[in-house]
């Protein structure tokens, strides 16, 4: 029975393969399409970036709004599925080879799978979903209030809408949690850096570097304030320790030059 479920599986393979061969076109075998998800995960950083930019003060509130539209809808907009032509011979006999192996294995395992799921559960479970919106955010920690995670991300997603006033009430409704949450923390200072409360964002600053002492988020907001105070040798102590513990962070190709300029200004 397993012989003639690989044949089956092989001569299946082997047609799949060989179809581009039967609809020839003119166009060349195209070079393999970028993933959508390094699509996503290039607009979060971009995302990323322009919140530290808006911390900075380095770009406009309005233009700052479009962006972030811009890369919010371009994260998940569907790229158009490039037309096929016929593909290398190689490409074929390898395709078919592994397209049988692969069909031959799973005709052996679904049966192992699907008894072993629990009643009603899909067999090839489910596709990951989109993350909720603040809507849904906002329905399950109505649900769950003291769910850490949830408020974490209910207050990151009021402050993307621009909701600041909620953002540091959730904020803070976590922080009545667990008062060691360098995530709120951060979040906090990164809302009160950008509304001109310097001296309130440092508190939460410090307290980020207390528990966590190379944090890049807390080096680099704790050199940004020191940096607006004109505090030149604050900012340089501090940023030499972020451009080291966070050469690869997102705020890091902005720091460099102010780095630098804080360095020229703090003199010898």
């Amino acid at each position: 029975m397993t012989a003639v479920v690989f044949g089956i599986a092989i001569a299946a393979g082997a047609l799949a393969a060989l179809w581009p061969w039967l609809t020839p076109r003119a166009q060349r075998w195209p070079a393999e399409p970028a993933s959508a998800r390094d699509d996503v995960a290039r607009a979060v950083s971009s995302l990323r970036d322009l919140q530290f930019a808006e911390a900075a003060g380095t770009i406009d509130g309005a233009d700052a709004a479009r962006l972030r539209g811009i890369l919010e809808r371009g994260a998940f907009s569907a790229a158009p599925e490039p037309v096929r032509g016929r593909a290398p011979i190689r490409t074929l006999g390898i395709a078919a080879l592994l397209l049988g192996i692969a069909a031959a294995l799973v005709a052996q395992s679904l049966p192992q799978a699907a008894g072993d799921r629990a009643p009603g559960e899909p067999i090839t479970g489910s596709l990951p979903a989109v993350g909720p919106t603040t809507a849904e955010l906002e329905a399950r920690s109505k649900a769950a209030p003291k769910d850490v995670p949830t408020l974490l991300a209910l207050a990151d997603a009021y402050r993307q809408d621009g909701r600041t006033t909620d953002a540091v009430t959730a904020y803070r409704s976590v922080l009545g949690i667990d008062p060691s949450s360098v995530s709120a923390l951060n979040g906090l200072a990164l809302i009160l850096t950008q509304a001109g409360q310097p001296d309130a964002a440092m508190i939460a600053v410090d307290r980020v570097l207390v528990l966590r002492p190379k944090d890049p988020d807390g080096l680099f907001l704790k050199g940004l304030l020191l940096y607006k105070k004109e505090d030149w040798r604050g900012a340089v102590a501090i940023w030499t320790v972020y451009l080291d513990v966070g050469e690869f962070h997102p705020a890091a190709p902005m720091v460099r030059p102010l780095y630098e300029d804080a360095r020229r200004k703090a003199g010898p």
